[in-house]
């Protein structure tokens, strides 16, 4: 369990140098533009928008796991078949939030090369399909504690309602792929967050 909260840790630590990286970087060009976009500029002024822009990294991080790891030889057909719904759900969400980002005005943070995903998750040691399923679980549990995290720093209601719904599919997938990996049903409550 203390590896868990390690790599939650670690995973809410980097999602926090991300933020401060988009806000650095958008500061620079698309908060004028915004300033004048009705209730999205509302929620720019307020910083909705970085931390749109912080989901929007972890979304193309899921999407880039998912991707390498169907890819990787580790995994069977089945386990492959709900990794690419699992995907699917991912590049929704991505989809989701970049409308919402450039609604606001802004531009969405590019994802990052395959190359930077494998060192950055270090997925090279990654060598059977248990180990990938462990890291999508690590990676799923960090997600929604994330999205419960940032939900209660939005401004706007309707925001903190999608991220609630986005919380809730990634505590979805964490429930399969434990279950998966036969992980112990949480004896606690508060698991994400």
């Amino acid at each position: 369990m203390s590896d868990l909260k390690t790599g939650r840790r670690e995973f809410l630590g980097h999602a926090g140098l991300v933020t401060a990286s988009l806000v650095a970087i958008g500061t620079a060009g698309s908060a004028v533009d915004a300033a004048v976009r009705g209730k999205a500029a509302m929620a720019t002024a307020g910083g909705d928008i970085d931390i749109l822009q912080t989901a929007l990294a972890l979304e193309h991080e899921g999407i880039a796991a998912y991707t390498i790891a169907a890819g990787s030889g580790l995994l069977t057909p089945d386990v492959i078949k709900v990794a690419s719904v699992f995907l699917g759900h991912h590049q929704q969400h991505r989809d989701r939030l970049a409308g919402l980002i450039r609604t606001a005005g802004g531009h969405p943070v590019d994802p990052k090369t395959d190359a930077e995903y494998t060192q950055e998750l270090n997925l090279g040691a990654l060598k059977s399909q248990g180990d990938v399923l462990a890291l999508a679980t690590k990676l799923e549990q960090g997600a929604s504690s994330a999205y419960v995290g940032q939900a209660a720093g939005l401004k706007d209601h309707q925001l903190a309602g999608l991220f609630a719904s986005l919380a809730a599919d990634e505590a979805s997938h964490w429930a399969v792929l434990n279950n998966a990996i036969g992980g112990a049903v949480p004896t606690k409550g508060f698991i994400f967050g």
